[in-house]
């Protein structure tokens, strides 16, 4: 399976504009520090993870396209495969082995703005969860700014425990499930070479934690 993403820029830009107003209506999504995520050149964006919609909530609260990693078994479907594909994509394993340490680089390489989830999967509580050891492989390597988000809600809205999402449409009564993604400032990658793996995902895991803090404390006001 090539992991390069053959995003179809007409389909990602009617998908962006088309989740955007959707979840800011229907969901009651806000966002805040967009700012700290550069509008050009290579950025690696590392979030908590709360359920399935993560990666478009995290996409349209960024002010520019990214690139995503998959778990490769969901490219097996063929209708939601080449959906995610178009829109920017790279499959790789749960475990976040070589294969995808390797695919995140060369997005890195070409520019892109690389969204992962470094827990490896969608938390059972909604709690924040430890960071894959495999991540300090990527830390050693990566030479651009390191992006932490929050995001707070999703879970409340659709856990993964649940088959359909219960949002919270902006102008009915809410239900408490209004959704906030929150971007911190930027880490430089330098401040993880030479260390050992638990303090390189320490500092990365308390900045995650801060970010979701802060979507937890957007969200509050919404709700």
């Amino acid at each position: 399976m090539s992991l390069t993403p053959v995003v179809d820029w007409g389909f990602y830009q009617a998908a962006y504009w088309s989740a955007f107003y959707g979840f800011t209506f229907g969901c009651s999504l806000r966002s805040i520090g967009r700012e700290h995520v550069p509008v050009s050149g290579p950025v690696l964006l590392v979030s908590n993870h709360q359920s399935f919609i993560d990666p478009v909530l995290v996409g349209v609260s960024a002010t520019r396209q990214l690139t995503y990693l998959a778990r490769d078994n969901l490219f097996h479907n063929r209708i939601l495969g080449r959906i995610i594909r178009h829109y920017g994509a790279v499959p790789i394993d749960r475990g976040f082995g070589k294969e995808g340490l390797m695919a995140v680089l060369r997005e890195l390489d070409r520019g892109s703005a690389v969204l992962m989830f470094p827990e490896g999967e969608r938390s059972q509580t909604g709690a924040l969860q430890p960071l894959k050891p495999g991540v300090s492989l990527l830390l050693k390597r990566v030479t651009c700014p390191i992006v932490p988000v929050g995001i707070s809600g999703a879970y409340a809205a659709w856990p993964r425990q649940q088959k359909w999402p219960s949002f919270d449409p902006l102008l009915l009564p809410t239900t408490g499930r209004a959704i906030a993604v929150a971007f911190g400032p930027p880490l430089d990658p330098s401040q993880f070479r030479g260390r050992d793996r638990e303090a390189m995902l320490a500092p990365l895991q308390t900045s995650i934690a801060t970010a979701h803090a802060h979507a937890e404390r957007i969200r509050r006001k919404v709700v």
